[in-house]
């Protein structure tokens, strides 16, 4: 196996730089960023061996791989820190916002009844005190909850 790596190093770099960005970004949800600056180093490493830029050698590839994370970490840190923080706090509508409907039995914050839509059921909540017969909306959704509101008769 370690002869294997030694002789395609390379190739072993850039793949094992490929897997640390997968896993930065798929598992890690792009929350850390240390694999991602050692996953680029590593694929910027083994495309340096490749192309004989560097001698290929083990030395020279973990030098290499060091010098090219902390460059990015260096280089990149804030950008993506900067680009993190602007993250949406409006809520994602789901597709069971704006379902309107009429109330079979009372809401109200302490009486939650089931209502049952799209092969669920829900247990429905509000905020303030709703007849049975009223017609609502749904106006957000969450595990196994709908948040609903009366709808005005215009």
């Amino acid at each position: 196996m370690m002869d294997f790596f030694a002789n395609n190093l390379a190739q072993s770099l850039f793949v094992i730089g490929l897997i640390l960005l997968v896993i930065e970004v798929t598992v890690l949800g792009f929350s850390t960023f240390v694999l991602f600056f050692v996953g680029l180093a590593a694929m910027a490493t083994g495309a340096l061996l490749f192309m004989g830029i560097l001698p290929t050698n083990l030395l020279n590839a973990l030098s290499s791989t060091a010098v090219l994370t902390l460059l990015a970490a260096l280089l990149l840190w804030r950008p993506l820190k900067r680009m993190q923080s602007h993250v949406s706090t409006k809520k994602a509508r789901s597709e069971f916002t704006d379902h309107q409907f009429v109330l079979k039995e009372a809401v109200s914050p302490t009486l939650s009844p089931k209502h049952h839509y799209s092969g669920v059921e829900w247990a429905l909540v509000s905020e303030e005190y709703i007849e049975a017969g009223t017609k609502v909306e749904v106006i957000e959704a969450e595990v196994g909850k709908l948040h609903i509101r009366a709808i005005s008769p215009n």
